[in-house]
């Protein structure tokens, strides 16, 4: 079986790196791709399930049964270079699996990679990656020859939806938002348990979005990284809390510190957190007005302060294109396990006929 798996591997490669145009390139790669998925997946059980979490400081993994039952769970330093990186997740995997008894080849894990960027699906190479020594390398295929099987890989946001809307915050719900307030503003759209990952791969990045209905001292906004002025980013990520706070009351505070002043009584910190409230209310308005869903999940370090995702759904409808809003905003369940949970979530389990 393995070295079936070994040969259409090798194959892959070759046409991922011919001379072939684009056109042909994509659809030779779509017809290997299946037939390595399905020689792989009669040597893999969906019984035990490794979901990684590859960050910029930290590498987390994760083994879970089919019930998502932790197994086993591990985390190491994130290498500051390509090639350890790919020996660091090759090493986890294999460490998890060894924690979890699923070493055989009857009961070998299946394995999903969230990554803080995407895969483009014309080359195989990593785009908009804040880990700049992935960007423009082959990480699936490279990881996939590594661990003789196939791996899904999807954006960090995209996983964090995916856990939430699997058996978390969002589980009732057949469309999700998942959104992500932190060093960043991002987001993943998940349907029917299933990530929308759209044609360009960017679906669920409200975060570069600019803020709607501006007042008069809004406009035209911070400058953003992305090249633009007033990105919602710029104003209810955590660094862009700290930054208003401190044009409108010259103080060098951190959001979770404004945050939780405010809470305490504090008259300037509370200011600058029904200003968030507020922001985040009109700019998730505009996801409910164009996707509509059930569930909006909210993670990210700025989404711990007590009290925020109901302050925040309680705005809803004054911005919202609906004289009844019922859409729930909830605080996330599984918190800074969301990421390696939705890795492992990207495969199909006996739960349900469904892939996930």
């Amino acid at each position: 079986m393995y070295c079936r798996v070994a040969q259409l591997f090798s194959a892959w490669r070759d046409v991922r790196h011919s001379p072939l145009a684009a056109g042909d390139r994509r659809a030779h790669c779509r017809g290997m791709h299946t037939l390595v998925n399905a020689a792989v997946n009669t040597a893999v059980s969906p019984s035990v399930r490794i979901g990684i979490d590859l960050g910029g400081t930290k590498i987390e993994g994760v083994a879970l049964s089919a019930e998502g039952t932790v197994l086993a769970r591990q985390r190491m330093a994130t290498p500051r270079n390509y090639l350890d990186t790919l020996v660091a997740l090759t090493t986890l995997v294999h460490a998890l699996e060894h924690d979890a008894g699923a070493l055989d080849a009857v009961s070998r894990a299946t394995v999903g990679l969230g990554i803080p960027g995407t895969i483009v699906p014309e080359t195989g190479r990593v785009k908009n990656a804040n880990s700049t020594w992935l960007i423009g390398e082959a990480l699936q295929t490279d990881l996939e020859s590594r661990l003789a099987r196939a791996v899904r890989v999807e954006n960090d946001a995209n996983c964090f939806a995916l856990s939430e809307a699997s058996d978390g915050a969002g589980a009732d719900g057949r469309v999700v938002f998942g959104v992500i307030l932190g060093t960043g503003v991002g987001g993943g759209v998940v349907i029917d348990k299933h990530c929308l990952v759209g044609r360009n791969r960017i679906a669920g990045e409200w975060g570069h979005n600019p803020l709607p209905w501006p007042r008069a001292d809004e406009f035209e906004g911070p400058a953003c990284y992305c090249g633009q002025r007033g990105c919602i980013e710029t104003w209810i990520s955590g660094p862009g809390i700290a930054a208003d706070h401190a044009r409108r009351t010259g103080q060098q505070r951190t959001a979770a510190d404004i945050m939780q002043a405010a809470l305490n009584g504090d008259e300037a910190a509370a200011a600058t957190r029904e200003l968030v409230v507020d922001r985040a209310a009109r700019s998730l308005a505009t996801i409910v007005n164009v996707l509509d869903p059930d569930v909006i999940v909210l993670g990210g370090g700025v989404s711990n302060s007590p009290r925020l995702a109901e302050d925040i759904g309680a705005r809803l409808g004054a911005w919202v294109f609906s004289d009844v809003v019922t859409t729930a905003v909830r605080r996330h369940v599984h918190g800074d396990a969301s990421g390696v949970r939705g890795a492992a979530w990207l495969w199909p389990t006996p739960l349900t006929s469904e892939s996930r």
